[in-house]
């Protein structure tokens, strides 16, 4: 819409009358005034918001949507909120005024119209909106100049060559605390120095008098003793004859600043790690699943073999266990990777750490455990509890250099109303409660009250890294529990560890429970691992599956078109050349929007499975045979139960907790 920028203002009339739009838009126009008209409420509601006008005249009386509806919906429209509306009406009655202006209308003129009147009432209320818009910028600057005011906190310093103060301004009494008539007089290397940093202002005097100019980062600190970071720029002052005469110092607080660089260059550092973290895992757990899959089967195939051999297949499935449990822990930190929860019987826990703490710790140290009898089970991840407890027992190692007693408690304690009253963190509940508390050198309270902080470490440089603790709560936060510690110096310290229970005792999920055998279902298992594909391929044949397996997305494509009726779960690893899983999937689903897909990762499920229906479930590398066919199962006999009915997504379950 092109406006004449030399009218008076753009105008909108809005009248379901015709001649009476004529007349107003004739007059208004011949007053030098941009007149747009809308016949009824909701084209006057389009062409506002389109091209917002300076001013609306608006009847009250319209079919359809009144005068005052269509006021509040203009006034309730961000983008028309703001212009004046002056209500046309025959209307006299005072209610229907008041609720006009209630609407948030600016004024009224009542018809028949007086042209000189809504001259006059116009031009008053755009003069009124200008000044005040006016005004808003004015307020606006004004307030933008205070706050460059309120941040401009340079300390600005006048010093002579013998080091003593004559100026002192605002800013250096903000930053340093030393009011003006304190600082002025005195030595500036008795206010802001401390004795260690005076070799590197004997460099400082030398490049000034060398140069006549200095910058760069100075330690310094306040008058309450607290350590500051500054960027400080010297410059030597001269007479009218050019010699010295003072000394000019501009200081700029960057301690903020450089804590911030710190934190973000810690971050840039553990974001590394996790890519690093995540790029091994992925690489060591199509490894590793092979190596799972293939003790598995061999323990099946030669079942009657001696119990020596037998046991080596044991080891080798054990340890290609505990190499995917240390791949997790890794994760865990770097990743936030959550774990399985399931039901956990936290005294199994127990007797490995009893065993570790026996076999490494020093004869020095005396262990003393109480485990109570049926103690409740906890829905976790195994891995991650036993990580919370070895690292709490290696710490209280850690703190008693000379031998003590290290003692470990567990019991089952029911938190009520007044106890989480007390504690914001605890809820009201079954809990398990696992003490672990030392005899060692114990930690004062303004370092108990640090401890979870990240990177926070009282251990000597290169023997601890400040993450134990920090994970340790974390991991306890996620099973929904909570942690105390007392400590008192020379006494030592005690960890009481509290985790929601389940009140009954945990069943441990079998290794020897039976594998659900398929029906001859067709599957098509699609990775880039040679070794994951044949293992996989061997696993399902076992137990009556039919198997098609692709090496990558392209012929998984292919296969797929080709017997697309036949085949009734595709396995998809997510992370492959050429066409990765969730390219792969895309492409599966548009072949077949009711295909149904098993994700495959070795890490842990990303947004990369976000809007895929036809990912019904995911599983982790390594993975397990009797995991691989129970998912399947339940897959499959989901269907059977329901034919032609879509399954609810992995996705869409996660979104829904």
């Amino acid at each position: 819409m092109n406006i004449d920028l030399n009218k008076k203002g753009v105008i909108l009339i809005v009248d379901d009358i015709p001649s009476n739009l004529e007349i107003l838009f004739d007059f208004l126009a011949d007053a030098g005034f941009t007149v747009l008209v809308a016949e009824d409420g909701e084209s006057a509601i389009a062409r506002a918001e389109y091209a917002p006008p300076d001013l609306i005249l608006l009847d009250v009386l319209m079919p359809e949507m009144d005068g005052f509806e269509t006021c509040r919906l203009l006034k309730a429209n961000e983008r028309t909120k703001d212009i004046p509306i002056i209500f046309m009406t025959a209307l006299a009655e005072t209610v229907d005024k008041v609720k006009g202006l209630s609407l948030g209308a600016v004024d009224y003129i009542t018809k028949p119209l007086q042209h000189e009147e809504v001259l006059a009432r116009i031009e008053l209320h755009l003069k009124l909106r200008n000044l005040t818009k006016t005004l808003l910028e004015q307020n606006l600057q004004i307030c933008e100049q205070a706050a460059l005011l309120d941040i401009t906190t340079d300390a600005i310093i006048v010093k002579d060559l013998d080091n003593q103060i004559y100026f002192w301004n605002k800013g250096a009494e903000s930053l340093y605390g030393w009011k003006p008539q304190e600082a002025i007089g005195k030595k500036v290397n008795q206010l802001l120095y401390r004795a260690e940093t005076t070799s590197q202002l004997q460099n400082i005097y030398k490049s000034l008098a060398e140069n006549g100019f200095w910058q760069g980062e100075l330690q310094q600190v306040t008058k309450q003793g607290q350590g500051i970071i500054v960027a400080s720029r010297w410059t030597l002052m001269s007479d009218q004859d050019g010699k010295p005469k003072s000394i000019l110092t501009v200081n700029t607080d960057i301690t903020e600043k450089k804590q911030l660089e710190s934190q973000f260059l810690r971050a840039q550092r553990l974001e590394s790690i996790g890519t690093l973290a995540g790029g091994i895992a992925h690489d060591l757990n199509n490894i590793l699943t092979p190596i799972l899959t293939a003790a598995q089967l061999l323990q099946l195939k030669f079942s009657n073999t001696d119990e020596r051999t037998q046991q080596m297949m044991k080891t080798i499935e054990a340890n290609a266990k505990r190499g995917a449990a240390l791949v997790k822990q890794v994760l865990q930190f770097a990743r936030g990777v959550e774990g399985k929860r399931m039901i956990v019987q936290v005294g199994h826990l127990f007797s490995e750490i009893k065993q570790i703490v026996k076999e490494t710790f020093p004869k020095s140290i005396e262990l003393s455990t109480d485990i109570k009898p049926e103690l409740w089970a906890v829905i976790g991840d195994a891995t991650h509890l036993h990580q919370v407890l070895m690292n709490l027992v290696v710490n209280a190692r850690d703190a008693m250099p000379n031998g003590g007693k290290l003692s470990i408690y567990a019991e089952n304690i029911y938190i009520d109303e007044h106890y989480a009253r007390m504690n914001l963190d605890a809820s009201v509940g079954p809990h398990i409660q696992i003490t672990i508390a030392d005899t060692g050198v114990g930690m004062p309270s303004e370092i108990v009250d640090r401890i979870f902080e990240p990177f926070f470490t009282t251990k000597e440089v290169g023997k601890g890294t400040g993450l134990g603790l920090s994970t340790v709560r974390g991991i306890i936060k996620s099973h929904g529990g909570f942690v105390n510690v007392h400590s008192k110096v020379g006494k030592g310290t005690e960890f009481k560890v509290f985790l929601p229970a389940v009140e009954a005792t945990a069943t441990l999920l079998g290794e020897d429970l039976e594998l659900l055998k398929g029906n001859g279902e067709l599957v098509l298992v699609v990775d880039d691992e040679a070794q994951i594909l044949e293992t996989t391929k061997i696993s399902l044949e076992t137990y009556n599956y039919k198997v098609l397996t692709a090496c990558d997305g392209i012929e998984a494509i292919a296969l797929y078109a080709q017997y697309q009726d036949e085949i009734s779960v595709v396995l998809v690893d997510m992370m492959m050349p050429s066409m990765d899983g969730a390219t792969t999937i895309r492409a599966l689903q548009k072949i077949n929007p009711l295909v149904k897909i098993i994700a495959v990762s070795g890490l842990a499920p990303s947004d990369k499975l976000a809007g895929f229906a036809a990912v019904k479930l995911f599983i982790a590398k390594p993975y397990t045979t009797k995991e691989l066919l129970q998912n399947l199962y339940n897959i499959l006999e989901q269907e059977s139960k329901n034919p032609g009915v879509q399954t609810t997504s992995i996705i869409q379950r996660l979104s829904s907790k």
